[in-house]
């Protein structure tokens, strides 16, 4: 199912595991093992949840990879269908 307009997983990293914790980004990434600057990145939407992220993200807030990485992949598909009309891409059939 799609969803329309999904936030970005840093959204939800912000608002449903840190700011219930009461975690700022510096204890937040030293939890993680990143650094500050990653972390943040994530937080504001600049970077996404790599297979890497998620794997940390689920140890830290017993949660699955998976769910990160579905988060991470329902955004970016959202993100891309808004501009499926500039792509300049022919149908192709078997002849």
């Amino acid at each position: 199912m799609k969803m329309h307009n999904p936030p970005h997983p840093g959204e939800v990293l912000r608002e449903l595991c840190l700011k219930p914790l009461k975690l700022n980004i510096t204890e937040a990434a030293r939890a993680l093992g990143v650094s500050r600057k990653t972390l943040s990145s994530i937080l504001n939407g600049r970077a996404g949840i790599s297979p890497e992220m998620a794997v940390r993200l689920s140890i830290a807030f017993n949660t699955s990879a998976e769910s990160w990485l579905n988060q991470q992949l329902q955004y970016d598909l959202w993100r891309a269908e808004k501009n499926r009309k500039r792509l300049r891409v022919e149908k192709l059939a078997a002849a």
